[in-house]
């Protein structure tokens, strides 16, 4: 498709929106089509994927977020328990629709918002209008638009347009020009993703069609076909190899051996690609060690590096669906303080550590000895059976409370004689 082409088919996209005028069209939504960058690329959310460093931030963000537990809480009064008993508890933890596990399904949507910038579900719900099943939907087939106030979900479904109401689809977006359509990563970043795919595809053909010997053999004369063949067999059966390394070469006939290594130029091609790793991650807001750049991390950074990828990376992402699950798929009566208790979801974050066995040790103990753990609640987050008289909360018997605090300093203070009690003429 040329650039006319796609220029045309955007704009009767955006007349379709019932938007004429060209000043109005939000250039983050070019991606439908795909566009071509300015390195000559042509990037689009599926060809984006194709290089490593892009394909390896987005199944890492949404991967580890799917990967994370997702809970239905209920909170009634003060105490809090896992909402198991309810039907949509197993759409999101379970079993999002029967082909797809509730784990794949998140990570779809995550994708699609990493990529497109929005994530799309069709919702279904049973006759008490409960969730019952999700069925993620390709952004690009998705079009929002405006009837009589309301927000329609156009879906193309084949050669047929379906029409959906925001009831019926759950809409997640990213960062946006008006909170409800969010931008797109790659349609943004087109240009760096772009220099780093013909960099690629540089480096391709340039090893590929390139002629790059690692030692040249000179003669001083000049050899017939047949001598050339002999000589040329001798030495690559002899000398060529891992297992013929090392090995001593002899030469004849004034032979010369000249060995060749990398030129310049290729040097700082290497060295320009792999600057391109530090830029998509920080497209995507990504430690460059997460993206396997371990040229600037240490045994003294890597664990800083780590918990910004948590608290700068994941932490505003899981807060963005918890709200959008909260609001889109739980009703009013759900999200309300009632006598049945309130209803919202929850990342539990602590799964992050459930590879991490010294970490998750450490995090127990501190829990423990705080009081805020049981045993038996360690014993049933590592999946173990409770043990009889493990669910006391014990504390430190050096340590009390504020209050406890003031009555003890109070105790040690030495008591001022009354008036009246002086004995000491008695005693004299």
């Amino acid at each position: 498709m040329n650039i006319l082409q796609r220029l045309k088919k955007t704009a009767q996209y955006f007349r379709n929106l019932g938007v004429d005028d060209p000043k109005a069209w939000d250039p983050s939504l070019w991606n439908l089509y795909g566009a071509q960058s300015l390195s000559g690329e042509t990037v689009t959310e599926q060809s984006a994927l194709t290089y490593s460093a892009v394909w390896n931030a987005v199944t890492l963000i949404a991967g580890t977020i799917a990967s994370l537990p997702l809970h239905l809480m209920q909170m009634k009064a003060e105490k809090k328990r896992i909402a198991t008993d309810r039907v949509m508890y197993r759409v999101l933890h379970d079993q999002a629709n029967p082909f797809m596990t509730a784990k794949t399904l998140r990570e779809t949507l995550m994708g699609h918002i990493l990529l497109w910038g929005n994530g799309y579900a069709e919702k279904v719900v049973n006759g008490y209008g409960e969730l019952v099943q999700l069925w993620p939907i390709t952004p690009n087939l998705v079009t929002p638009m405006w009837q009589d106030g309301e927000i329609v979900y156009r879906v193309q479904v084949g050669k047929e347009d379906k029409y959906f109401t925001r009831d019926k689809i759950l809409h997640i977006p990213g960062i946006g020009f008006d909170g409800l359509m969010g931008y797109s990563v790659v349609a943004m970043a087109r240009k760096s993703i772009g220099l780093g795919m013909a960099m690629e595809t540089f480096g391709s053909l340039y090893f590929g069609n390139g002629t790059h010997p690692g030692v040249i053999v000179s003669h001083p004369n000049q050899l017939s076909a047949a001598a050339h063949a002999n000589l040329k067999k001798s030495l690559t059966e002899g000398y060529s190899g891992l297992g013929q390394s090392h090995r001593l070469l002899l030469l004849e006939e004034g032979m010369k051996l000249e060995k060749v290594g990398v030129p310049p130029e290729d040097a700082q091609f290497l060295e320009s690609r792999q600057f391109q790793i530090p830029e998509i991650a920080r497209w995507f807001n990504l430690p460059p060690h997460k993206l396997k750049d371990l040229t600037r991390s240490s045994f003294n950074n890597i664990e800083s590096e780590q918990r910004s990828f948590y608290t700068d990376t994941l932490l505003p992402w899981l807060v963005t669906l918890e709200q959008n699950y909260n609001m889109q798929l739980l009703t009013d009566g759900d999200r309300a303080l009632s006598g049945r208790g309130r209803l919202y979801y929850k990342h539990v974050v602590e799964g992050i550590l459930r590879a991490d066995a010294a970490g998750r040790g450490a995090f127990y103990r501190e829990m423990f000895n705080i009081g805020a753990f049981s045993i038996n609640e360690i014993r049933q987050l590592e999946d173990k059976d409770p043990i009889e008289g493990g669910d006391i909360h014990l504390v430190p018997m050096n340590m009390t409370s504020l209050q406890n605090a003031g009555k003890l300093d109070q105790s040690l203070e030495p008591k001022r004689p009354m008036p009246g009690d002086d004995k000491g003429g008695e005693d004299q």
